[in-house]
């Protein structure tokens, strides 16, 4: 499979031109960088500190849709949204990792999906995606005398909060319990609150040095609490995800899927 890359000289695009380099069954198909960026017209493998490989880092989006099989997007809302448009229009399958997308960005992409296999998952990672189920088999389990807190921790540099696995933490519990998420949803606290409301799913973000991410969900009840976790040692499983995810699309019919398709959750 040819599998481009977008946004390749940033700290996922160089991780995952080594993951698809490493990766038997997949090559690398291009890769392109927004347009002045240093990167372009240097060569990809260069690049990434595995030596010369003949791609060079392009910057027109369409050309490298145009030329492979499946791209990978850990990017920009924006870019993924006007990326999804090309991907549909070249048929060609769409790896999305990018979070904090607008609902309007958002309709972009299910649009798309229309057209070609789209996978978006607000986590590539094998464990994250296991944790997803499980939060919804436990919310479906504990009734609302649980309270539902999720603490998720990343490094300085993550710009949007809570991150977009916190969310999709909060929105597998609250479709384990048959609620509307944003009905529940409390994505922050300051000042006097007032007591905690049944039901609800509560947020905490916090951001320092080079933590990877880490998400904790709390279920506390009455005289026990169960904490469900998961830690990222390295970004290197949010890569080995979306490669994955991009093999997983060979042949599939257009559609909207995710991380739990792929991994037949």
């Amino acid at each position: 499979m040819r599998i481009g890359i977008t946004g390749c000289a940033g700290r996922m695009g160089l991780m995952l031109i080594r993951q698809v380099l490493t990766n038997e069954g997949c090559t690398l198909g291009g890769a392109v960088e927004q347009p002045g960026a240093a990167a372009v017209g240097r060569d990809a493998g260069l690049l990434a500190g595995l030596g010369e490989t003949g791609v060079i880092v392009g910057d027109d989006p369409a050309v490298l849709f145009a030329g492979v099989d499946a791209v990978i997007d850990f990017t920009v809302p924006a870019a993924t949204a006007d990326f999804s448009a090309l991907a549909a229009q070249a048929r060609t399958a769409h790896v999305i990792g990018t979070t904090g997308l607008s609902p309007a960005q958002q309709t972009a992409i299910e649009k798309a999906a229309r057209h070609t296999a789209i996978v978006q998952a607000a986590n590539m990672s094998l464990g994250v995606n296991l944790l997803l189920a499980l939060v919804e088999r436990v919310a479906a389990t504990l009734d609302d005398s649980f309270d539902i807190e999720i603490v998720e921790m990343h490094h300085r540099h993550k710009v949007d909060a809570p991150s977009g696995t916190a969310l999709a933490l909060g929105r597998a519990a609250a479709a384990g319990r048959d609620i509307p998420f944003e009905d529940h949803a409390v994505r922050a606290r300051e000042g006097h609150t007032g007591p905690r409301r049944r039901g609800d799913i509560g947020f905490a973000t916090l951001r320092g040095g080079d933590v990877v991410g880490e998400h904790n969900v709390h279920f506390a009840g009455p005289a026990e609490r169960l904490e469900l976790t998961h830690k990222a040692g390295g970004r290197e499983i949010f890569a080995a995800g979306a490669v994955r995810a991009a093999q997983w699309t060979a042949a599939r019919p257009p559609g909207l899927y995710s991380m739990r398709d792929v991994l037949g959750l």
